[in-house]
């Protein structure tokens, strides 16, 4: 089976050296593409600026800005039969990046920030049959609530099964998380090593899809 993941953050650029970004590490997605190829899948890893070493036997390709990413999922997504979307992509772009770097001694500077495209309802518009997406959620407040606001996401977005976190799974190790589909909870919530949960992953993608 071919799995396409994704991981990582996005970049918008202010001017030519200042950007607005999250604090993605990858470290999730990084995971769940090592778990795919242990299991015997081929991978390519779509990622973003990140600081870390791609498993052995991935294909990897890099992209910086929502655009970058929406422009190689447009190009890689018709040929996966499963797709992970574990990147934190940018809700917001910068409308008028300086050309040049801004100075502080020009005073207050004003920023317009215009939403991105969805990339993930994108391209699951043209999703095929057979064709498997695991979207991914990050959510804080009350679970009922939130677990109730990842199941209408997936519902627009066209995913079929949802991993839902809360902030603080950015930038560590592990992550308190559950696994929903748009009627029952495929993993409880608990905290799990994300090389855990990344093995989680791919066990439901294989059941789901009958490899």
């Amino acid at each position: 089976m071919n799995i396409l993941v994704t991981a990582g953050p996005t970049r918008e650029h202010i001017d030519r050296v200042r950007f607005i970004t999250n604090a993605s590490s990858g470290r999730m997605g990084y995971a769940v593409a090592a778990a795919a190829r242990e299991a015997g899948h081929e991978v390519t890893l779509l990622t973003g600026p990140v600081a870390l070493d791609a498993p052995e036997g991935v294909t990897v390709q890099r992209f910086t800005t929502v655009a970058e990413l929406k422009h190689v999922m447009d190009a890689c997504f018709s040929d996966c039969d499963a797709l992970v979307m574990t990147a934190a992509v940018g809700d917001f772009t910068v409308a008028e990046k300086a050309d040049s770097k801004l100075s502080r001694r020009g005073g207050p500077v004003q920023i317009t920030l215009v939403p991105t495209e969805d990339v993930l309802a994108n391209v699951a518009a043209g999703k095929g049959e057979g064709q498997f997406i695991v979207a991914f959620a990050v959510e804080d407040g009350p679970r009922e609530q939130i677990e109730t606001k990842a199941r209408d996401e997936l519902a627009r977005k066209g995913g079929d099964i949802v991993v839902l976190n809360t902030p603080a799974a950015m930038d560590v190790d592990a992550s308190e998380a559950t696994i929903l589909s748009a009627s029952e909870t495929l993993l409880p919530w608990a905290r799990r090593e994300k090389t855990d949960l990344a093995a989680e992953i791919i066990r439901l993608i294989d059941a789901s899809t009958g490899t």
